[in-house]
C-alpha cells in the first residue's frame, strides 16, 4: 500500500516522518539510528533499534506494541524503547495485555529516560532527554555526537607514553559535543530552548500547532506552540535547520506557509520548514506528455 510517510534531507540529517495533530506523530533518523515517538508505527520505522518516547498520548505513542511484536516478525533484536518514568508501568502493563490478546509474549525493552542523563546509542552517539513544557509530563530528545580531540600539550607523545598518562589518571583528551539533532515533542515554549544540546543542534524539530488567530487561547490552555510565537522561539535558538511539524489537519500547507511568511523575517524562513510541505506532484497527463515526449 502508498505510504503516507515524508522523506526530506535536511542539511546532513535525513528525516523520515509524518505528523499531524491528534492523529500520528512519528519521525525517524534512520542513519543515526533513531526514531522519535512512534505514532501508529509505520513499517519505514520497525527496523529502528532506538525508540524515544516523548509521552504517551496515542497519537505518539499508540504503535508501540506493534513496533515490538513487528520486530519479532521480521526475526529483528527486540529494539529500545526510552520512556519517561511514570510511563514504564503503564506500558507493561500494556504489554501484559497484549499477552492475553495476543496469546504470545512479545519481548519489549524499556529503558527509564530522566531529563539530563545520557543514554549512548553507539561509540560516540548518545541520546540526552529534557524536559519540556506540555500539558501532560513529557521529554523531548536531543542526539549528540561525541568527538574526543587529544589535547595539543600531548601531541608528540608516543602511544605507550599517553597509556601511561592515562593510567596515570592524566586527561589526555578534550570532549567535543556536536548536537546534531534535538526533537522537542508536543510543547509550549519553554526554558529547555535555552539549552545548549537544544538551541545549537543542526536540526530543531520544532512543533507548531495553531495558526489561527482565534486559536492563541487553545494554544496557551493545551501547551502548544502557535505560530505568532515563532519569531520568539527562532530568536532563542541558533540551529540553521528548524523544522515544524504537528500542524493540524485544519490548516493547509499553503495557508501554514503563507502565516510563517508574514510572522519570521528573511533570514528565519531560510532556516525554517515543514516536516509535511511534501513537493508539488505532477498531474498524470504531464507525466504521460513527458513520456510520450
Amino acid at each position: 500500500m502508498p505510504t503516507a510517510m515524508i522523506e526530506k534531507r535536511i542539511g546532513e540529517t535525513l528525516l523520515v516522518g509524518y505528523s499531524l495533530a491528534g492523529e500520528e506523530t512519528v519521525i525517524a533518523a534512520p542513519e543515526l539510528n533513531v526514531c522519535f515517538d512512534i505514532g501508529k508505527a509505520p513499517r519505514e520505522v520497525i527496523s529502528i533499534d532506538h525508540l524515544c518516547l516523548s509521552h504517551g498520548h496515542p497519537d505518539h505513542a499508540a504503535g508501540l506494541h506493534y513496533y515490538f511484536t513487528q520486530r519479532w516478525f521480521i526475526n529483528n533484536s527486540t529494539g529500545t524503547a526510552y520512556v519517561p518514568e511514570y510511563l514504564l508501568r503503564p506500558i507493561q502493563d500494556l504489554m501484559e495485555v497484549w499477552t492475553r490478546i495476543e496469546g504470545r509474549r512479545t519481548e519489549a525493552r524499556l529503558v527509564v529516560a530522566r531529563p539530563g542523563e545520557d543514554i549512548p546509542t553507539r561509540r560516540d552517539l548518545v541520546l540526552r532527554p529534557f524536559e519540556v513544557n506540555h500539558g501532560v509530563y513529557s521529554l523531548g530528545y536531543s542526539v549528540v555526537e561525541v568527538r574526543h580531540k587529544l589535547k595539543p600539550e600531548f601531541a608528540e607523545k608516543t602511544g605507550p607514553q599517553l597509556v601511561e598518562l592515562k593510567k596515570r589518571g592524566i586527561a589526555i583528551e578534550n570532549r567535543l559535543e556536536v548536537p546534531l539533532i534535538a526533537y522537542c515533542g508536543d510543547t509550549a515554549t519553554g526554558d529547555f530552548l535555552d539549552l545548549d544540546h537544544v538551541r545549537n543542534a543542526r536540526v530543531l524539530l520544532m512543533e507548531c500547532t495553531f495558526f489561527d488567530e482565534e486559536h492563541s487561547d487553545r494554544a496557551r490552555a493545551g501547551k502548544h506552540v502557535h505560530v505568532r510565537d515563532l519569531p520568539q522561539i527562532m530568536s532563542r535558538v541558533r540551529s540553521p535547520h528548524v523544522v515544524l511539524f504537528h500542524v493540524t489537519r485544519r490548516t493547509p500547507i499553503h495557508f501554514a506557509r503563507k502565516l510563517l511568511h508574514e510572522v519570521l523575517s528573511p533570514a528565519d524562513r531560510e532556516r525554517t520548514t515543514f516536516l509535511m510541505d511534501r513537493p508539488p506532484r505532477k498531474r498524470f497527463h504531464d507525466e504521460q506528455n513527458q513520456s510520450e515526449g
